[in-house]
């Protein structure tokens, strides 16, 4: 929580006025009891209509006072609210962006949209209802209580008795609650994530008549976030009945008490009406302060998951040259080299083991092997997505661990498996913000083979891409997104499974256009098509994570039997010995 009172030190003094106007409304609204009491008591019996009036007069004016103060200073509240809480989402989404993939996975990308959606606005209204009530609430009842001493003492006294069975009835309400509304964020994460899979996959879900299955799957988390919001209410709701309660059972005692003190003559009725006027001002005081309460709960959970991710300490530095031993890039070493790469994502069981391999620049290396035999890991471990357990990875004879993650990052042009389109124009989608030229976008549209399908397109460049790529083909996607990786080009290009909705045609003219226009970039190259890898300057053959062949295609079909079954599969002729 004290993490995120910082984003409110800015904003320090217009919150000041803010309380200050909400000071001066709550003033003017316990000052028109008493007004009433006096005109009642003193005023009505010398049958003064001027003096009524004039009053009178003073009352409305005190209303309109504090209408106009209470207005202003709730807008001033929602704006500072909503100031910090951009601040807030900002540096949540800065954060997330920069945590590392172990990060990622372990926070979960659901519970990620959820912190910055549903968390931060329950922060938001947290702020925003502190500023509101936090102030007038408080002001209200101990103002009102403190006037009401003053106008009869043995009232207040009736008054006074009630308050410590509210004040338990708030703490034991808020105690309670708090771990519920945390419980509570998580089973939304669930949601969210559900939700997520439904809409991303409703093609794949539709397809395999699995609709059913799906809607049972949200309707199971979907009773359980609602019997957790359910046990959640019922807490929260004991408090306003049970706070109302005790309120009026004082009232009761008030009324009785002031009749009888009415009756013996020591108090006059204006001074019980103004009392009455009190007690409904401190009993909407009190309401307002349980409600704040209640809302403070859900926001100090969310806070706390908020805090979470802005406090998660940075886990993939950037070390100085020194703690390598190759410390400066080196024109002579190999452009890319793996030296005994071991890694596991769980800790548990290596994906990959003792990877070694070294590339010039210039070649080619492609990567082949079964599925979850660690392909796309060498990809992931080389961009630094994740860091290598054991052994180093070097770029011109510099170790990855010592290069700035922007300077590391503007090496590469890459096609992932799993890439994406944004909804946009195909030249937006090439060029990524990275203000690349026309003529580049232009070139890297032939190079990637799509100019073709680009050209029949209305538009053609400006022609529009539906969300993920929807409107075009498997193969047209790839090419755009080869278009991508090609366009500024990257002195190293990955392609992981980039291909692999080609046809035989297209892939070999890209093979031809990246052997003469590529010739000074490192390529590697993940496929599961041997067609595509035979030209390649060396390949690694993986299986379970460990180097089951290296070589080039040719040493390959004589010295590695797993190459060897994987070639004679895909073309149907046996391997020549």
């Amino acid at each position: 929580m004290g993490k995120i009172l910082n984003y409110a030190k800015p904003y320090r003094f217009y919150m000041l006025i803010t309380l200050f106007f909400k000071f001066f409304a709550a003033m003017m609204d316990l000052l028109i009891p008493s007004i009433l009491a006096k005109i009642i008591d003193e005023i009505v019996p010398l049958g003064e209509m001027k003096l009524i009036f004039l009053w009178g007069g003073v009352m409305v004016l005190c209303a309109i006072g504090s209408i106009t103060v209470n207005v202003t200073a709730n807008r001033m509240a929602e704006v500072s609210a909503g100031k910090m809480t951009l601040q807030i989402r900002h540096d949540l989404f800065e954060k997330i962006s920069y945590l590392s993939a172990p990060q990622i996975d372990d926070f979960t990308i659901p519970s990620v949209i959820s912190r910055l959606t549903s968390d931060t606005y329950n922060v938001n209204r947290m702020l925003a209802r502190l500023q509101r009530l936090g102030v007038r609430g408080p002001i209200l009842l101990i103002g009102g209580i403190i006037i009401t001493m003053t106008i009869e003492p043995m009232l207040s006294l009736v008054l006074i008795a009630s308050l410590p069975a509210i004040i338990v009835i708030v703490a034991l309400v808020t105690a309670k609650s708090i771990p519920i509304y945390d419980k509570q964020q998580s089973v939304l994460d669930d949601m969210v994530r559900v939700l997520r899979e439904n809409i991303t996959g409703v093609r794949v879900i539709r397809a395999l008549s699995k609709t059913d299955y799906e809607r049972a799957r949200y309707d199971k988390v979907n009773e359980q976030l609602a019997r957790i919001e359910q046990k959640a209410g019922s807490i929260s709701a004991v408090s306003n009945p049970a706070t109302t309660l005790v309120l009026n059972l004082g009232f009761a005692g008030v009324i009785l008490a002031g009749a009888y003190l009415v009756q013996k003559g020591e108090t006059g009725p204006g001074a019980i009406i103004a009392f009455l006027s009190y007690f409904t001002i401190i009993l909407n005081a009190m309401l307002g302060i349980t409600r704040i309460f209640i809302m403070c709960s859900k926001g100090i959970a969310s806070a706390g998951r908020i805090a979470e991710v802005l406090q998660t300490p940075e886990e993939m530095k950037v070390y100085p040259h020194e703690t390598c031993a190759k410390q400066q890039e080196n024109p002579a070493c190999p452009h890319v080299e793996f030296q005994h790469v071991t890694f596991s994502y769980l800790q548990k069981k290596n994906n990959l083991t003792d990877i070694s391999f070294a590339l010039k620049k210039g070649e080619t290396l492609g990567i082949i092997g079964p599925t979850g035999s660690g392909k796309s890991t060498i990809v992931q471990l080389l961009l630094r997505f994740y860091d290598a357990d054991q052994g180093n990875i070097f770029i011109n004879g510099r170790e990855i661990k010592t290069i700035p993650f922007k300077e590391l990052r503007s090496k590469f042009g890459v096609v992932f498996q799993n890439d994406y389109l944004m909804a946009t124009t195909i030249e937006e989608n090439i060029d990524y913000f990275r203000k690349l030229s026309k003529e580049k976008i232009t070139k890297a549209i032939r190079q990637s083979q799509a100019q073709e399908f680009v050209e029949q397109k209305r538009g053609e460049q400006e022609a529009e891409v539906s969300i993920r790529g929807n409107n075009l083909s498997g193969g047209q996607k790839q090419r755009i997104m080869l278009a991508r990786a090609l366009a500024d080009h990257p002195e190293i290009l990955i392609l992981d499974d980039a291909s692999s909705a080609l046809d035989y045609r297209t892939d070999a003219l890209l093979q031809k256009t990246l052997k003469e226009e590529f010739a000074d970039t490192t390529i590697i190259m993940v496929a599961q098509r041997i067609s595509s890898l035979k030209k390649a300057d060396h390949i690694l053959v993986l299986e379970e994570g460990a180097c089951a062949g290296y070589g080039t295609h040719e040493e390959l079909l004589k010295e590695c039997e797993l190459y060897r079954q994987i070639y004679e599969l895909q073309t149907g002729k046996e391997a020549e010995a």
